[in-house]
């Protein structure tokens, strides 16, 4: 069965390579503006949706790649009340950091529009109305909770509350981000609103729906039948859906930022954002082509590609295709290369805990440094499950392959050149075995680099680009030119040419993935336009040009750099644990004649060790103005080296009852103070106190 399901899915690919079209749309998920972009998004997204548009653009295929802000929905209006400034404030401040950010990274978006433009507006409204006109929507009533004082309905991300699945007391009214469960408002328990902090009513009131039911045969017959080739993670949630049976779904809130619902009745409703957003890609085209956006979207010789991380899956495969089903002039997407979530430092990244590396703060910190980020990222993308990203894998990745690899190969042929020919490309005399086989395996390794990217593979094809500087690498330590020059320099020269040839495509071959590297080496090798069909071939530079002087593409990136990225993330960590930290609960009273029997002194630290084979406790030699006594103490986690504490006034009870712990007699209790991140400090005087002296 195995060998059958293989054989299929071999076909299913096979058959996918061979479909032709004339052009091809790109879309990438439209990131929230109410925060910047961090890594996750550019490993799950945008990075694996550039790679693919530089890739058709160097085939020499026509290629339209759509970009965009989303701008409306709850969360934005909750930034604003709480800055105290309008939504829009909020979304002009982060549709700039995020298209310049971009653009940083080198995205190479045709168009990089926004959902808050007239365009959209106009777009959006005239789509509902159409699917209106022609009846495809459900109007419903339905009880959603009230916010009395507020005077207002509240969307999902308006209520807080306890999730019933895992009992976190900080859920959302739509999802619960500790467990990842989707809810509903009404599901949470003791749903509090986030606007005025009170308990929120029921109250009915009314909204269209689609009915995604309707067009749940036709979806079936789409994905499961007709698109087997979709990768694994998204064929099988959209199956997982489509066996669950699709509901009708809203497709207006009751919310004063967004899009108004345009049909006489609809005052205080505006497009629910799922809704409205992926109109977005289709107002962005109009936005940038005008009337020739059509033949993008609706002639059936376009291909339409939706770049998405998991959590848009639904969206993209579900939703959208049926708004687009049901309009019934467009085209439905051809694949949905969804990628999976990356984790940082072992840890889910999180967006409010500050949880995460920040695509314009990496572009101020790491200067010049676009390409190890997009290099690394790719390596580990997510592609079908969760990947992780560390900054010493970071590092690791940028000495150990970008810098000692490929830069080390490169610079080496140049170099040699220069020295060797005074920076002339020398001419090929003839060619032995060795020459020939780095020639057929960089053909090779064109080949099955083009299967990858075709087959959005892009971590495997990656890896075959970097197996063309390895191969560089090995045909220079084998054919040893700096040996060869002292008797020959024909056959010098012409490993040198091979050598330069071999670079040319390296800088094809990386183009899609490090396009600022690519750059920098065609100017260093002269070179003029490139294109995916020169891959392979070894005649790009000719013989007498003259190339550019050595240039290091890579810098070895230091230990001082990385552990400052990560003493900044465990800065971030620290104050959210502080910010989150609250005082434990005052216990109950006791007399005051209770109180009046502890002793509490002060004694002086004379000797402070850790107990044998104990990992808590601390043993003190106390004086405490008559006499020495021992005092165990399990505060040793807190106190990496207890001699800090010889010397110190401390707190004690003294007239606690002796007891006996690892075979040690303890007379009396250290007073410790326990701090937000758990470590304990013990209790001192502020000034100086002769040890013996009496607290209370």
């Amino acid at each position: 069965m195995i060998a059958i399901l293989a054989n299929i899915a071999t076909l299913e690919k096979k058959q996918y390579m061979q479909k032709k079209f004339k052009r091809t749309l790109i879309t990438s998920a439209l990131p929230y503006a109410n925060g910047p972009v961090h890594i996750g998004h550019l490993a799950g997204v945008y990075v694996p949706a550039d790679i693919y548009a530089r890739y058709l653009r160097l085939k020499g295929e026509e290629v339209f790649f759509v970009g965009g802000s989303d701008e409306h929905g709850v969360p934005i209006t909750i930034k604003a009340k709480k800055e105290g400034v309008t939504p829009q404030d909020i979304v002009d401040r982060y549709h700039k950091i995020i298209k310049d950010s971009f653009d940083g990274l080198g995205i190479s978006f045709d168009v990089y529009g926004r959902t808050t433009s007239a365009t959209h507006r106009k777009t959006a409204s005239d789509f509902f109305r159409r699917l209106y006109d022609k009846g495809e929507f459900v109007e419903k009533s339905s009880m959603q909770l009230y916010d009395e004082q507020a005077g207002q309905f509240l969307a999902d991300r308006y209520v807080t509350g306890t999730c019933p699945h895992c009992g976190n007391e900080k859920a959302y009214g739509d999802q619960c981000e500790k467990c990842g469960t989707s809810l509903n408002a009404t599901d949470l328990i003791n749903p509090k609103s986030a606007i005025t902090g009170n308990t929120p009513v029921l109250k009915e009131t009314f909204h269209w729906f689609l009915p995604l039911d309707k067009w749940e045969p036709k979806l079936r017959q789409w994905i499961l039948e007709e698109h087997k080739e979709w990768k694994p993670n998204v064929y099988g949630q959209c199956k997982s859906w489509l066996d669950l049976g699709l509901q009708p779904r809203a497709v207006s809130r009751d919310l004063d930022w967004g899009i108004p619902v345009p049909v006489e009745g609809a005052e205080g409703k505006v497009l629910y954002v799922w809704f409205d957003a992926p109109i977005g890609y289709i107002s962005n085209t109009i936005e940038a082509l005008g009337d020739d956006w059509e033949r993008w979207w609706k002639d059936p010789e376009t291909r339409m590609l939706h770049f998405i991380g998991k959590d848009n899956i639904v969206f993209h495969c579900i939703v959208f295709p049926s708004m687009l089903m049901a309009d019934g002039s467009y085209n439905l997407p051809d694949n949905v290369p969804a990628n999976e979530f990356l984790n940082l430092e072992d840890d889910k990244i999180s967006t409010s805990q500050n949880w995460a590396v920040w695509l314009h703060e990496y572009l101020e910190d790491l200067p010049g440094k676009q390409d190890t980020l997009r290099y690394v990222l790719t390596a580990n993308a997510p592609e079908t499950k969760d990947n992780n990203f560390t900054w010493k894998d970071f590092q690791a990745r940028n000495n150990n392959e970008l810098v000692a690899i490929l830069g080390n190969f490169i610079n080496r042929a140049v170099v040699l050149t220069h020295k060797y020919f005074d920076g002339a490309v020398p001419p090929v005399k003839t060619l032995e075995t060795v020459d020939t086989q780095l020639i057929e395996d960089i053909e090779k390794l064109k080949g099955e680099m083009t299967e990858a990217l075709d087959t959005f593979h892009f971590r495997e094809a990656l890896r075959l680009a970097m197996d063309m500087a390895r191969a560089g690498n090995k045909y220079l330590q084998e054919t040893e030119p700096w040996k060869v020059s002292k008797t020959d320099m024909d056959r010098t020269g012409t490993i040198l040419n091979i050598a330069l040839q071999t670079c040319a495509n390296l800088a094809i071959a990386f183009e899609p993935f490090l396009p600022f590297m690519a750059a920098k080496l065609i100017k260093m090798l002269g070179m003029g336009a490139i294109s995916w069909d020169m891959l392979g071939k070894f005649d790009l530079i000719p013989a007498g040009a003259h190339i550019g002087n050595p240039e290091l593409l890579f810098e070895k990136i230091e230990d001082s750099v990385v552990e400052a990225q990560v003493q900044k993330l465990k800065d971030a960590k620290e104050k959210n644990r502080l910010a989150a930290w609250k005082p434990a609960e005052v216990k109950p009273n006791v007399e005051f004649e209770t109180f009046e029997k502890i002793d509490i002194r002060v004694g002086k630290v004379l000797e402070c060790s850790k107990v044998k084979k104990s990992k808590k406790l601390l043993q003190f030699l106390i004086d405490d103005g008559m006499e020495k006594r021992t005092i165990l103490s399990g505060i040793a986690e807190s106190y990496e080296d207890p001699s800090f504490l010889v010397g110190k006034e401390i707190c004690f009870i003294a007239n606690f009852e002796p007891r006996k712990m690892m075979g040690i007699e303890s007379q009396g209790m250290i007073l410790s103070a326990v701090n937000p991140d758990g470590k304990l400090t013990v209790i001192s005087p502020s000034a100086d106190v002769v040890p013996g002296a009496s607290v209370g």
